[in-house]
């Protein structure tokens, strides 16, 4: 088969990266436009052609994205200002950026979208952060030219992840976790796996059109994803559940705060719905990709460890193979 190009939006985020390592594995050649050089210098080994642009020029994305195979957007953000039915940050991100990439598309007679969405994706969905992912998925079939495929993910865990590391951060820091929407539920999916479904659809024609929901082989409550993220870390503190009141109280105290709060009232309401896969004819799964799903029991301890600890792991991990090697 012969070698593939596209233009991979936001490979210098924690997902971009493993994607783009697993496309140059499979031999496909990639252009990743950033506003910030310096911060893809990590993806030169990899072959990646890096290149500085502002993607909010429609004359750069068509000269970027013209005669490619295929573009994948991942640009996402967590947090916005608010607004109805949501803050200008999603709608710049979430809905018009994809509708000028897929309009960038259609003019340079590009085949192929792979969008990133999320799993809640909802038009009247109770956050903003749902409304504007929703609105997202409705710019990537915008033009019918251009045959888009959806990617809803669960929460991705992996090494570099900010779900897993944050928690496990706060218990070394905290004596207890004052948790939020204690008993919302997830199905958290290896980063590996979400990067296998894109290579995956990319190189299958079924896929187009169609929308890919992926969660992991195991569902939790997030108290539960916090107790693992504290054990595996060597740090396992008390949880107390806020109450809803509190919960909101505390989101808005985190709002006031400099820099990227750690929650916000707009992440509660994205937590009122179960952040679960639910099969159905109208989706595909990790199943249908033919993607053997990772477990965070088997991955997450091995970058949550402390450093000694970690260094345990891999010598108990050698010495097995050297007594148990794998045949030939």
């Amino acid at each position: 088969m012969r070698e593939l190009s596209v233009v991979l939006f936001g490979a210098t985020g924690f997902i971009g990266s493993h994607l783009a390592a697993r496309l140059t594995e499979h031999e496909v050649s990639i252009v990743a436009p950033t506003r910030h050089e310096a911060r893809a210098m990590h993806l030169m080994p990899l072959g990646v052609d890096i290149v500085q642009a502002d993607m909010g020029d429609e004359a750069t994305l068509r000269r970027l994205v013209a005669g490619k195979d295929a573009v994948i957007n991942l640009v996402g953000i967590l947090h916005s200002r608010r607004g109805h039915p949501y803050g200008p940050d999603f709608r710049h991100v979430h809905v018009e950026l994809p509708r000028r990439i897929v309009a960038a598309c259609a003019a340079g007679g590009v085949p192929r979208y792979l969008h990133m969405s999320a799993l809640g994706a909802l038009r009247d969905g109770p956050s903003m952060y749902q409304r504007s992912k929703a609105d997202g998925e409705l710019a990537a079939i915008s033009d019918a030219s251009v045959a888009a495929t959806i990617f809803r993910p669960s929460v991705v865990f992996g090494p570099e992840d900010k779900f897993l590391n944050t928690f496990a951060r706060l218990q070394r820091h905290l004596p207890v976790v004052p948790l939020a929407c204690a008993d919302a539920r997830f199905q958290p999916v290896y980063v590996g796996d979400v990067a296998d479904a894109f290579v995956h659809a990319l190189r299958t024609p079924d896929s187009r059109r169609r929308i890919v929901e992926l969660g992991g082989p195991g569902i939790y409550t997030l108290a539960e994803l916090v107790r693992l993220a504290g054990r595996y870390s060597g740090h396992p503190r008390p949880i107390v559940a806020l109450p809803d009141t509190l919960a909101r109280l505390q989101a808005m105290f985190f709002e006031l705060l400099p820099g990227t709060p750690l929650v916000t009232r707009d992440n509660l309401d994205a937590m009122k719905v179960d952040n679960v896969v639910k099969p159905s004819n109208e989706v595909l799964t990790a199943e249908a990709l033919d993607i053997k799903l990772t477990a965070l029991e088997s991955v997450a301890p091995q970058y949550l460890a402390p450093a000694g600890q970690l260094d345990e792991l891999r010598s108990r991990a050698r010495h097995a193979h050297a007594e148990h090697p794998h045949p030939k």
